[in-house]
């Protein structure tokens, strides 16, 4: 709904960038970078890709700049749903990406 701007009012925080980005070179192998200033607290992954083997990740704390190998062997590319949940140094909120190949 609209409403008017109070020029005394504070404005909104900036929005938080998602700090990942997928390097797709091999399609059964996507790298996931942590392209963000500040670490990733525990991370975890979860494929949903309808194969029977392990989708569950726990990649614990990602630094900045670190690259993280998915193995996707298992699974059709065409298929697989990648998520990515972690939580935020700075505020403490869990957050969550989700990624296709």
């Amino acid at each position: 709904m609209l409403r008017p701007v109070d020029p005394n009012e504070l404005p909104p925080p900036p929005a938080y960038r998602v700090p990942w980005r997928v390097v797709r070179a091999d399609a059964t192998h996507p790298v996931v970078v942590n392209d963000g200033r500040d670490a990733a607290d525990f991370v975890r992954v979860f494929r949903d890709s309808g194969d029977a083997a392990a989708r569950t990740q726990l990649w614990g704390q990602v630094l900045p700049a670190e690259e993280i190998e998915l193995c996707l062997c298992a699974s059709d590319p065409d298929e697989a749903v990648v998520t990515v949940a972690w939580f935020r140094p700075v505020d403490g909120l869990e957050y969550v990406w989700r990624f296709v190949l």
